[in-house]
């Protein structure tokens, strides 16, 4: 049986929708991205889709192609085993990075989130600034950031809760909660948060009990797993691709790869709310321009002094500022140098039908 409502379509989306699109084709949402096709649904049975070529040429932008949870316009062919997508719909919250490596693009993760569990282990992979990082990612996106910890069966009591005081210094806004796929600690209680007709999104790094987790919630083992290295604590790559869950509770759910890599571009909104006293404390500085580096009667600086501010938080908020902004710059040339190239070929295009 097919119902969108049951898979998130709401009136937000109904509200955005272009008439033309409506009027012309059917509405679906992503369930999976392959390399040159998709699988969608309309609240039934997963049909395997692929992009009209109009869509795919006239696209600017990778980021402008469907992801996982986006909602699409479509015609169904063959009994609706085959599915040719024509558009795609607005974003409610789009979870994206900067494209790993060189490539100064964004890398699209998942769309019409509502809320994203970050997972972090409590052993020697769990890293405070790695942590800021993703929590810039989720507030960029104004998705609402989970946190939740997980293998706590390995730790003592007072360490956990040293460790979840340092993570709300950080991050005071946000849910912290510990969890063990071994012993099941939390596991009904994190289940009880996914709320019918919801979207939610699992990501953190590799062999932090993702995948282990979202078997766990399903009561099966339907995702593959793999140990985790004893020498390094890192977790190998299982998850390979981004599948959004449809949930017997009627919420939805999706697992993400491991991110080895969280380069940012144009997060000035997620730094600021990620990095929020930083931001209060400049509006208390003695000079307007202060550059925060060696004035006297700077607040941040005297903040870092007494030890109200961490050096290292200051440091990590720097860099990813820093790093933003130059790909950022980078990402507005690339852009131009594709729009000349897409006109240069729409042009060749034009001149040979002639």
């Amino acid at each position: 049986m097919n119902d969108l409502k049951s898979i998130g379509y709401s009136d937000w989306f109904k509200s955005r929708s272009d008439d033309e699109k409506m009027a012309a084709h059917g509405v679906a949402r992503v369930v999976s991205v392959h390399k040159d096709s998709y699988t969608v649904t309309k609240g039934g049975d997963e049909i395997f889709a692929e992009l009209s070529g109009n869509l795919l040429y006239s696209t600017e932008s990778a980021s402008d192609l469907p992801t996982t949870g986006d909602w699409v316009y479509a015609d169904f062919y063959d009994d609706e085993t085959h599915a040719i997508i024509y558009g795609v719909f607005p974003r409610k919250t789009l979870l994206k990075r900067k494209a790993a490596g060189k490539l100064v693009d964004f890398q699209l993760i998942a769309a019409n989130i509502d809320v994203a569990f970050i997972i972090q282990s409590l052993n020697d992979n769990l890293n405070l600034r790695r942590l800021e990082r993703y929590l810039v990612m989720v507030n960029e996106s104004e998705i609402i950031p989970f946190i939740l910890l997980s293998k706590c069966d390995l730790i003592a009591n007072d360490k956990l809760a040293e460790i979840k005081k340092k993570i709300l210094d950080i991050a005071p806004q946000a849910t912290v909660m510990e969890f063990s796929n071994l012993n099941r600690e939390n596991i009904d209680s994190i289940f009880g948060l996914l709320k019918s007709g919801s979207s939610y999104c699992l990501i953190g790094s590799s062999g932090v009990g993702k995948t282990t987790l979202l078997n766990n919630i399903l009561g099966n083992n339907h995702f593959e797993t793999q140990s985790v290295s004893k020498i390094q604590s890192k977790g190998r790559h299982t998850t390979t691709s981004r599948q959004l869950v449809r949930l017997e509770s009627g919420a939805m759910i999706i697992d993400t790869p491991g991110m080895r890599e969280l380069g940012n571009i144009s997060v000035n909104d997620g730094l600021d709310e990620t990095f929020s006293e930083i931001l209060e404390l400049s509006q208390n500085c003695k000079f307007n321009n202060c550059s925060h580096s060696n004035e006297k009667g700077c607040a941040i600086l005297d903040s870092i002094k007494s030890g109200e501010l961490s050096e290292q938080r200051y440091k990590n908020y720097l860099k990813m500022k820093k790093e933003s902004d130059f790909n950022q710059m980078s990402y507005v040339e690339k852009r131009k140098k594709d729009k000349s190239f897409a006109k240069l070929v729409k042009s060749a295009v034009q001149k040979k039908k002639r």
